[in-house]
């Protein structure tokens, strides 16, 4: 299946409004910030994390951290790390590598959500490719996904040229 149909299907047969945003190839969630115009601080990336055998998608604002202590405590886990791409590039099969989607309830992954994203109406995220995002209502993210929502950021944000 080509990338962003299974995510367009699953949107469309939930009755989600969204946009599809169309750009040039972005390979960083401040890059596609910055192409598309909006706050780095509205924009959501996925970290994925490792827990042994299983793993755990972190949703933030793309200019910051996960804090792994935070999530931890969050999660429970204390065996958390960051996977490699290597790790998790097989878990999403319909997207290109590093550009998956918040929707890890599509790939059987638990999806944990820093509480900030949690207070914007709008979310956008990368779409299955590095050329194209998605906007859409939070609300509906939350309905659709049902998120673990928790302080899972480092306070300040990232430096521009952090790349997690």
């Amino acid at each position: 299946m080509p990338p962003l149909i299974k995510l367009q299907e699953y949107l469309d047969a939930n009755h989600v409004e969204y946009e599809v945003l169309t750009h040039p190839e972005v390979y960083t969630s401040q890059e596609l910030a910055a192409i598309e115009h909006i706050r780095g601080k509205e924009l959501a990336k996925v970290v994925i994390l490792r827990s042994g055998s299983e793993f755990l998608m972190i949703v933030l604002p793309a200019p910051y951290h996960v804090d792994l202590e935070k999530v931890r405590n969050a999660t429970g886990r204390s065996d958390l790390s960051l996977a490699t791409e290597q790790d998790f590039v097989s878990l999403f099969p319909n997207c290109e590598a590093g550009a998956m989607p918040p929707f890890g309830n599509l790939y059987d992954i638990a999806v944990w959500v820093d509480e900030s994203l949690s207070r914007d109406e709008d979310i956008v995220f990368n779409a299955c490719t590095h050329s194209k995002a998605i906007k859409m209502k939070y609300g509906d993210f939350a309905r659709l996904v049902r998120p673990n929502v928790a302080l899972l950021r480092m306070e300040a944000p990232a430096a521009q040229s952090a790349r997690i």
